[in-house]
């Protein structure tokens, strides 16, 4: 297989999984906003508020895609991953308050309203996944949020049978940082200049997140390392 169309589906594989273990909040909201409405309704709504949740993700992370050309911004959301990756390990979310709506649309607009505050991680996870590759954002994003939607009890689950999920997770999201730091064009021709310092760089910062949040984590009490799944 040509090189190019193999590091093109390694790129999908890794942005679809890194939506889909930042997104179990996310799927949660969708119930939780339309639980009180009933058959049809509470499919259409899942339907229509997923779709537009979808094309407001979308868009917010071209944005950041574009954003991220603008010097030290790779850096900023370098350092920001970082951070995301150690909440995701450690499980130190912010519980987030959703109204169940009471009509299709005022549910409709709870789950986008509610997914677009919610979704800063995945976006700056995708938008650094992604490599300035706009295709990859829409491809991944369509791909991706459906299984969040309709397979979210599974893999939610899941994550929680087997935890060492959540540290490849973690981990995957070390690399796309350090990538991201290593890539910001003022740092970038010095670690060009030093292949062996860029992979030191990278694995230091996956060895120190995986550390700081496997530390936190054993020393949280019981109660907030049960969360772990993040958004």
């Amino acid at each position: 297989m040509d090189t190019s169309v193999t590091d093109f589906i390694l790129s999908l594989l890794n942005i679809v999984f890194l939506d889909l273990i930042l997104a179990g909040d996310n799927a949660i909201v969708i119930g939780l906003a339309a639980r009180n409405l009933q058959g049809s309704s509470q499919k259409k709504a899942i339907l229509l508020g997923t779709g537009g949740a979808v094309i407001l993700r979308i868009i917010a992370t071209i944005l950041v895609v574009w954003l991220l050309k603008v010097p030290w911004l790779l850096l900023f959301g370098g350092l920001l991953l970082i951070m995301i990756a150690y909440k995701l390990l450690t499980g130190e979310n912010t519980e987030t308050d959703i109204q169940a709506g009471g009509t299709l649309w005022s549910a409709v607009r709870t789950i986008i309203v509610a997914d677009a505050a919610m979704g800063l991680d995945n976006v700056i996870a995708i938008a650094g996944a992604a490599k300035h590759n706009i295709t990859l954002v829409v491809l991944g994003l369509l791909i991706s949020v459906p299984i969040v939607v309709w397979g979210s009890t599974l893999f939610i689950k899941l994550i929680n049978r087997y935890p060492w999920i959540i540290y490849i997770g973690s981990a995957v999201l070390g690399f796309t940082a350090s990538s991201m730091i290593a890539d910001e064009k003022r740092i970038a021709p010095y670690f060009e200049a030093h292949p062996l310092l860029h992979v030191l760089f990278i694995a230091l910062v996956i060895a120190g997140i995986l550390a700081a949040g496997h530390w936190r984590r054993h020393r949280a009490p019981a109660g907030i390392r049960g969360s772990g799944n993040s958004e």
